[in-house]
């Protein structure tokens, strides 16, 4: 993996992954976040290739046959997934990467990736959450139950996760974020080059 890190940062629909992911990278130019693919409709503001690569079931399914598709899942009839190459390409660079991925596919790049790092990003509370959902205006009464029912769902499933950042606010959540990610790159593990240089040049 070079000298990078990756990091997993999942959280329900809602929770603030993408405003709070937009702010951390704004001032630090070696954090990167992986531009994921996806089968769904593009939102009013969202730009191609920036917040999504929108392809059509087909494309999608000829790259994971290709394997060039890191991982992958549906979610709400959508397909999603994380193309491989970029990924690997900023990790040699030494970048901390953050995919921005659904639970069912954490768990497939801890297997692909035994060191990397996860992050579930929470809502302050189930009402927060809902009414985060409502404020979009993008979904009928029923897929936003449906929402909700699998925010919940997802949300038990965050005590598999290093690490858990609640987004009160979303100054907090980046702050909890960035003290996580320096905290691992001043890890021994991370470092043993620098060590060793230093204690064979004493």
């Amino acid at each position: 993996m070079g000298n990078g890190i990756l990091i997993i940062l999942s959280g329900p629909s809602g929770s603030g992954k993408d405003t709070v992911l937009n702010k951390l990278v704004e001032n630090r130019d070696d954090i990167k976040i992986s531009v994921s693919m996806t089968t769904r409709e593009k939102r009013q503001g969202e730009i191609d290739g920036f917040h999504y690569y929108f392809v059509d079931r087909e494309y999608f399914k000829r790259k994971i046959s290709e394997d060039k598709v890191l991982e992958f899942a549906e979610y709400a009839g959508n397909f999603y997934g994380t193309p491989k190459a970029p990924v690997d390409e900023m990790l040699a660079d030494g970048k901390a990467v953050i995919l921005k991925i659904e639970v069912q596919g954490a768990e497939k790049i801890r297997k692909l990736y035994p060191n990397v790092i996860s992050i579930f990003l929470m809502p302050p509370s189930m009402r927060t959450l809902e009414e985060r959902l409502r404020g979009r205006n993008s979904e009928d009464e029923e897929t936003l139950n449906h929402r909700l029912v699998i925010a919940r769902e997802e949300m038990r499933r965050a005590s598999e996760y290093d690490y858990m950042v609640v987004n009160d606010t979303v100054e907090n959540a980046v702050a909890g974020i960035e003290m996580i990610i320096n905290a691992e790159r001043l890890k021994t593990l991370r470092n043993k080059k620098l060590l060793s240089e230093v204690i064979n040049n004493v």
